[in-house]
């Protein structure tokens, strides 16, 4: 089951903000998509989820327009992660989990045994089992992700788009989220997530893709793709590729200003 983009088009009160932009998510693929602020990012996962409609283009779900399917199937096959969620009660973190189970149960029927069992295995599995009582306002942003995570797994879609799932996150939380979300790809789980760090994707996503000027600029593996020269492009500053002893790119360095008297 593939999720596809194809020359997407949008624009924002007249302004262009994609003008062609094609990508595809599969399961098994965990793909980071990075571009500048105001790049569409976040546009073009709207519109990869079926939540805004594209100018021209259009978006398929196993080669079937996400317009030809109903909205509570399609949750059950895409889940979202955003960036920011606050939760407007204190749901325990058990209970924003089962949220997920809404498209299998409906609105007006409570959770049954199936769908708690279900959420406490994916609490266990993601290693926050231990907070299912907890106050979902009161744990850490690294918590909070991960239990939005569950939420979206509690679904049963295999296919997740993430905006940002490691912004505000301590370097720890990043490390430890991206590990699981790389654990999530392995299981044969699709994860699209967008970031502003380029170094992220060098540690584990197999598929980068780069947003400029409303199109995907590249498309391919993290070591191929993200080069000096596609980060200048992309960012408007010069870096350095830090390499490990087996050759392979492990961080960017932003070169030194030169001084002039």
């Amino acid at each position: 089951m593939i999720l596809a983009a194809r020359d997407i088009r949008f624009a924002y009160r007249g302004r262009p903000v994609l003008a062609g932009a094609s990508l595809a998510l599969a399961p098994g693929e965990l793909v980071c998509l990075l571009g500048c602020n105001g790049a569409g990012k976040s546009t073009l996962l709207r519109i990869m989820l079926g939540l805004q409609r594209p100018a021209q283009g259009v978006v398929t779900l196993d080669g079937q327009p996400l317009a030809a399917r109903d909205r509570r199937q399609l949750a059950q096959l895409i889940a979202y992660v955003p960036q920011v969620h606050v939760a407007p009660f204190p749901y325990t973190v058990q209970q924003v989990a089962l949220m997920g189970r809404l498209p299998a149960t409906g609105i007006l029927k409570a959770p049954g045994a199936g769908d708690l069992a279900c959420v406490r295995r994916l609490l266990e599995h993601m290693g926050i089992a231990h907070l299912a009582g907890r106050a979902y306002t009161e744990v850490s942003g690294g918590e909070r992700q991960l239990a939005l995570i569950v939420r979206a797994l509690a679904q049963e879609a295999r296919l997740l788009v993430m905006d940002e799932p490691l912004a505000g996150l301590d370097y720890g939380n990043q490390v430890r989220l991206l590990d699981r979300l790389e654990g999530l790809a392995a299981e044969g789980y699709g994860v699209l997530m967008t970031t502003h760090d380029p170094n992220q994707p060098l540690s584990g996503c197999q598929r980068v893709a780069l947003l400029s000027e409303g199109r995907i600029a590249a498309d391919g593996p993290a070591g191929e793709v993200l080069t000096p020269d596609a980060i200048h492009h992309l960012y408007g500053v010069r870096v350095a590729l830090m390499r490990g002893a087996d050759g392979r790119g492990i961080a960017f360095r932003p070169l030194a200003r030169e001084c002039r008297p």
